[in-house]
């Protein structure tokens, strides 16, 4: 059996995280093995990383290199092995948030972006990215909503998140074969019957 690498991206409030939960779900229910983590983190190590770059203020350098850090460490660790027996990786952000938070949001040059992505994994990419694309006001709004204490990405203001939100856009634009945009300013289930018919040609008969 083939394993399978699925990333999961959007700005903060887009409702990832429910979204995840199902397709997680779905992915069991048809008797494969799921692997579901995130990023930055899913390592011992990189759960400390994660601490430091959601949390400090750091040069926006140093910012991208501890992502590449964590994420070489969740790739030797966990994505690698995991896809290799043939189980289902489904990854709460990747590289391509890379892009849109560090580049599109801060302004990280993209060619940075790319050596590092090349050194890291150059030879591993996604095989199914969706992007739950959701307008940043609204995202704003639901992050409100859910009272909890917002860490320094999600401090910011809401023309980075524009910036984010069309970093992503491009990302789709420039590879509309593995980046799938889904529209998140919808009702859950309809949300969920839109991954519905994404995911359901991946899946073994």
């Amino acid at each position: 059996m083939t394993g399978r690498f699925i990333t999961i991206e959007g700005i903060d409030g887009a409702g990832k995280s429910s979204q995840i939960g199902y397709l997680v779900e779905r992915l069991c229910s048809r008797g494969l093995e799921v692997v579901s983590t995130r990023e930055p983190g899913g390592t011992a190590l990189g759960e400390k990383l994660r601490e430091l770059l959601l949390h400090e203020p750091m040069n926006l350098e140093t910012e991208a290199l501890l992502m590449f850090a964590a994420r070489r460490e969740h790739i030797a660790r966990v994505i690698s092995p995991a896809l290799a027996r043939g189980a289902w990786v489904v990854c709460d952000r990747f590289t391509d948030a890379t892009f849109a938070y560090q580049g599109g949001g801060r302004g990280l040059a993209w060619w940075k972006i790319e050596t590092l992505e090349d050194w890291v994994h150059g030879d591993l990419q996604p095989d199914l990215t969706l992007i739950f694309d959701l307008a940043p006001e609204v995202a704003a709004g639901r992050l409100a909503r859910a009272g909890n204490a917002p860490d320094k990405f999600e401090r910011e203001q809401a023309g980075f998140f524009a910036r984010v939100r069309m970093a992503y856009q491009e990302r789709a634009a420039a590879d509309p074969t593995r980046v799938r945009v889904v529209d998140a300013d919808r009702p859950p289930q309809v949300i969920r019957d839109s991954v519905d018919a994404i995911i359901t040609p991946l899946l073994p008969p």
